[in-house]
């Protein structure tokens, strides 16, 4: 199975990048990952223009192939356990690829709402779309050593 973190927008922040990449290189020691930039809307746009636009931007990267993640406050609230359980599962279903989706600082359009397969929620609180990417990050990685049953995850 293949990986891909999809996000809207860059980040800037380089505390943010540095760990993203040291999880980065511990998740490609499990599996094929990948880390995809959708590009954000143009800033003079509505909020609903930005969803709009950034949907379209995201719906062309996304294959029908492609099992759709969404990363949302709306979504399922599941632990490390239960998400190391979601990946396993979905491993030995042989999902082929597998896309979680960061999106744009106003969520997502329905369009994209719609395309989804899942939705998934890190916490009830609320944190920037850079910082989620290395939650995230740490997340994925947490899961496969759960899977693999090694000791960085203390239950």
């Amino acid at each position: 199975m293949r990986i891909n973190l999809a996000c809207v927008g860059k980040t800037n922040e380089d505390h943010v990048k540095e760990g993203v990449a040291l999880y980065e290189k511990r998740i490609r020691h499990y599996t094929g990952y990948d880390f995809t930039i959708i590009p954000d809307a143009r800033k003079k746009l509505t909020r609903e223009q930005q969803k709009t636009e950034e949907g379209q931007n995201i719906l062309k990267k996304i294959s029908p192939d492609d099992f759709l993640v969404l990363l949302d406050e709306k979504g399922a609230e599941i632990d490390s356990v239960q998400f190391a359980s979601f990946i396993g599962k979905h491993m030995v279903q042989s999902t082929k690829n597998m896309v979680f989706l960061i999106g744009g600082p106003y969520g997502f359009s329905g369009e994209v709402y719609n395309r989804a397969d899942y939705k998934l929620s890190l916490s009830k609180m609320t944190f920037s779309h850079q910082l989620i990417r290395l939650i995230f990050a740490e997340q994925l990685y947490r899961a496969f050593t759960i899977i693999k049953g090694e000791p960085y995850h203390h239950i």
